[in-house]
């Protein structure tokens, strides 16, 4: 029998296990499916258990391991994707009631990619419905009720990728999918206490996934290891499919590591004010970070470019959200939402005028030519991940964050498309988890691994096996 203790290691140990001859995949992909249906339910992190396809996966991938063939690190690995990621043999419910029987007749291309790969899909996992594009003030904007913090039960997951964070921290999976337009990935990652990894704009195939914002929509991993999300993109990115010519760097932006030959003697800027305005346990745990990456970086103080990015990001989500629903909303069943202010938030998205839309790019494009000014002088760009740790589930969202202030970087990378990776980085007020967020230039996603990597290796590792005991006692 495989303990709950061993499907909280990352990726690499799980294979590694795997190949020894621990355990088949079967019994690894038994061992997940248990947790996910004991466990699930009380975080409110999984809609619906793909038991059957992944059993049959399971069997093939054993008799693949013992004719000798190997898909790579994640051969026989146990992963959920979160419920806006189209499969064949499941519905795919964006976490709202009005989609709650929808089905598709062909699995997104990021799951096709994860099947080849090796990864065997055991669950769709709970989100934020619609991925909180409308604006949500509660943890209850969904269907599958509020996401539980595997640390607190009685605090939030985080959104819109609420289930994949969780069930990741909490051993229900191996690794997860989850999409970030704004923050889907960063937050629940950092209130969870896992790895996220937003690639690239356009790095990962969107195609068979949910449509918020056609131009600022990413699909990326969510992993107990940095290297592990690593494994997971290197599975899914499509740089440069026949379809999509355009994908890929452009000239003179690297596309590997440390392109310059400057080995481990990274350059990390600080943006003003980061480490200043947020909760107490944020900031002193930002400082431990900050000198933890002087030992094997450069590390400046810099001024991030006076653009309005929140404001850009909101138009831009506002227009394109409008424009994806608009049947929803014209329907009238945009009112079977949980969240009020979401529905309303609908009719607001609405509005917004095409001048609007169109000088929030014309800003856009300014930003993403003066954020690659500055960070063409660096390896990444550090700050704390949220400004405070997870919200009370019963609390509104908007006042508990209200109180903090932390620099625009997530709101300043997701509408330039840039990378970005989310760590912990410590426990902060009520025994939550505080993360860091490293961002980096367009198509430098392994450079900036490679930073938020060797920070990894020197800092402590977060202790899954105890989360799993004191899951059990809660």
């Amino acid at each position: 029998m495989i303990s709950d203790e061993i499907l909280v290691e990352p990726v690499d140990e799980l294979g590694q296990r795997l190949r020894a001859g621990e355990f088949t995949v079967r019994e690894l992909t038994e061992a997940y499916l248990d947790r996910l249906e004991r466990i699930g339910p009380e975080l409110n992190a999984v809609v619906t258990v793909t038991d059957e396809r992944a059993l049959e996966a399971a069997d093939r991938l054993d008799e693949e391991l013992e004719a000798g063939e190997d898909r790579g690190p994640l051969h026989g690995i146990p992963y959920g994707v979160k419920d806006l990621v189209a499969t064949e043999d499941a519905p795919t419910t964006w976490g709202a009631e009005p989609y709650r029987e929808q089905a598709f007749d062909e699995d997104a291309a990021v799951v096709r990619r994860l099947d080849e790969a090796g990864g065997v899909l055991i669950g769709k996992l709970a989100m934020v419905e619609l991925a909180g594009g409308f604006g949500y003030d509660s943890a209850n904007a969904t269907f599958s009720g509020p996401g539980r913090n595997p640390w607190d039960v009685e605090a939030w997951a985080g959104g819109s990728s609420s289930g994949s964070a969780s069930a990741v921290a909490a051993g229900l999976v191996g690794f997860a999918i989850g999409t970030e337009t704004w923050g889907s990935l960063n937050t629940p990652a950092a209130f969870s206490g896992i790895r996220a990894v937003r690639p690239t704009y356009d790095l990962v195939s969107r195609d068979g996934v949910m449509a918020l914002s056609w131009t600022m929509d990413k699909v990326g991993p969510m992993c107990r290891t940095v290297d592990g999300c690593q494994r997971v993109l290197e599975a899914i990115a499509e740089p440069r499919s026949e379809d999509r010519p355009g994908r890929g760097p452009p000239k003179g932006v690297p596309g590997a590591p440390r392109a310059d030959g400057r080995g481990d003697d990274f350059a990390i800027a600080v943006p003003e004010g980061a480490g200043e305005g947020e909760q107490e346990g944020v900031r002193e745990n930002f400082e431990r970070t900050l000198e933890t990456l002087a030992e094997f970086a450069t590390v400046e103080r810099v001024s991030l470019p006076d653009l309005p990015y929140a404001e850009m990001a909101g138009t831009i989500i506002d227009a394109e959200a409008a424009a994806a629903f608009e049947t929803l909303v014209e329907s009238g069943e945009i009112h079977d939402l949980d969240d009020e202010v979401h529905q309303l938030g609908s009719y607001r998205a609405s509005t917004v005028l095409a001048k609007d839309y169109v000088n929030a790019n014309r800003v856009r494009t300014k930003a993403q030519r003066q954020l690659d000014d500055l960070l063409a002088d660096y390896d990444a760009l550090v700050s704390p991940a949220r400004e405070a740790v997870a919200n009370p589930i019963e609390e509104s969202i908007a006042e508990f964050f209200g109180q903090f202030e932390t620099p625009p970087v997530n709101a300043a990378a997701n509408v330039a498309g840039l990378p970005g990776v989310t760590i912990p980085n410590g426990f902060g007020e009520r025994g939550l988890p505080t993360a860091v967020e490293f961002v980096g230039r367009a198509w430098v996603d392994p450079t900036l691994l490679a930073v938020a990597c060797e920070y990894e290796r020197r800092t402590d590792r977060v202790d899954y096996a105890a989360l799993v005991e004191a899951l059990e006692g809660q």
